[in-house]
């Protein structure tokens, strides 16, 4: 088993109530248990515009491969009526794969640690709920440095539901 962060967005349709199907639809993953899930954020969308998002990572242990779970994570969101019209579009909802394991990961669909994550404070601070303290991304940075360099602004925690 590995330890995998996915990151989870919505801004249609319902957000909190989209990140908690998609919570459940994890927990009935083959072969992955769901270890945890942080608290809901509310942050503003990056392109002007849309609807302000709700963000969380969940913390799954799987033997599953990367791009059997990217399978599995790209068919939640079909079912909870993701459409992709635009890059970086409103969606129903939204799963990345954050961090597998230790692994770098370079394919043509999937990078990881999941690009940008050194800018997405949406990610980070969930992130650092589930995380260890001393959490070392593969590619050698700390999510310490991480958290440091991207500062808590803009973002909203959620009351828990």
């Amino acid at each position: 088993m590995e330890r995998i962060y996915i990151g989870m967005g919505s801004n249609l349709a319902d957000p909190a109530e989209q990140l908690r199907s998609a919570v459940e639809a994890l927990a009935r993953l083959p072969q992955t248990e769901l270890v945890g899930v942080s608290g809901f954020y509310q942050s503003d969308s990056l392109l002007p515009g849309q609807p302000r998002y709700t963000n969380a990572v969940a913390a799954l242990d799987s033997r599953l491969a990367p791009l059997e779970l990217l399978d599995a994570l790209q068919a939640i969101e079909n079912g909870q009526g993701r459409q992709r019209l635009e890059r970086w579009g409103p969606r129903t909802l939204d799963l990345d794969i954050v961090l597998f394991g230790d692994r770098l990961i370079d394919e043509p669909r999937l990078k990881v640690p999941h690009y940008h994550l050194q800018e997405r404070a949406f990610v980070l601070y969930p992130l650092a709920e589930l995380a260890p303290a001393d959490l070392r991304l593969a590619d050698g940075r700390t999510l310490a440095e991480l958290l440091a360099a991207c500062p808590f602004v803009g973002l909203e925690r959620l009351p828990a539901a």
